[in-house]
């Protein structure tokens, strides 16, 4: 799979590099951003944190107002932060922000015009990994995050892959979307009407399954929440996920902060505490 480097930053002695390559997931030209950081340039391989953005975000909002790179360069961790759908003229589309393009879900469509296009959550756990380790000094060491809408992408795929991570966290997430509008609003578009298909991508039905699964990774979940987030009650419904993790022994370090919103103010302000759990986790793999 070839790719074209379309920009190279130094940044705290490492580099950030977007490229673009055609995806057989998605059938479409991708987008990813790539922070690596400066212990490559010494021959060493890396771990690789996934960074999964939200609603309306690109490979650009994380990398460019999160402040990330500082501390990934400390801590020798190499970042990747894939586009949030896929994308092109061919590409279905909505004129609502919480549908099509942009917001991707990170799941996969089952339903019309999308099922075309819309694998994300194949393009996340399998394309995208195996292109990274393929052509990057990076290790098969992996963990995942995200904010808002790639908050539940992150949990989503962590939960489900528990094998495949070290270790997960979140910003904002949408964590109950079977029970909320942007959620609803997705499901129904993306996989139609059967409850079953959606409990497969809701995080707080996933952590109910695994107290029948004694034997299951738990992994490690890093969560935080400001409490003036103008989404906070109507779209992400944390109690939803804390009661479900109570209700199922799952343990989750969650966090919730006065006067914080749901912007990259917000992400920037302690995405230091984000990387140095997933430097702990990934360092025990």
């Amino acid at each position: 799979m070839s790719l074209e480097n379309i920009s190279c930053n130094k940044s705290f002695g490492g580099w950030h590099k977007q490229y673009r390559h055609l995806s057989t997931v998605l059938n479409c030209e991708m987008r990813f951003a790539i922070y690596l950081p400066p212990q490559v340039n010494n021959g060493e391989k890396v771990p690789v944190l996934y960074w999964l953005s939200g609603l309306t975000c690109t490979d650009e909002n994380f990398m460019q107002k999160a402040g990330a790179q500082r501390v990934a360069a400390e801590l020798g961790i190499a970042i990747v932060a894939p586009d949030t759908s896929p994308r092109g003229e061919a590409v279905a589309d909505d004129s609502s922000y919480s549908l099509g393009q942009g917001a991707g879900f990170y799941l996969n469509a089952t339903e019309q015009p999308w099922q075309a296009h819309y694998q994300m959550y194949d393009y996340i756990v399998q394309e995208l990994p195996s292109l990274i380790e393929a052509t990057f000094p990076v290790t098969q060491q992996r963990s995942i995050a995200g904010h808002s809408m790639g908050g539940h992408g992150a949990l989503v795929i962590a939960l489900r892959n528990p094998d495949q991570y070290c270790a997960v966290s979140a910003f904002s997430p949408i964590s109950n979307p079977m029970n909320c509008p942007w959620g609803q609003t997705a499901f129904s578009a993306y996989l139609g009407n059967n409850l079953e298909h959606w409990r497969a991508y809701d995080s707080c039905e996933l952590i109910k399954q695994t107290a029948a699964q004694p034997k299951l990774i738990k992994l490690p979940i890093r969560i935080d929440q400001g409490e003036d987030d103008s989404f906070l009650h109507t779209e992400l419904k944390p109690e939803a996920l804390q009661a479900a993790a109570q209700q199922a022994d799952y343990p989750v370090q969650f966090y919730r902060h006065q006067g914080y919103d749901h912007s990259y103010y917000f992400i920037a302000s302690f995405i230091d505490l984000h990387l140095s759990f997933h430097a702990s986790h990934l360092k025990k793999a």
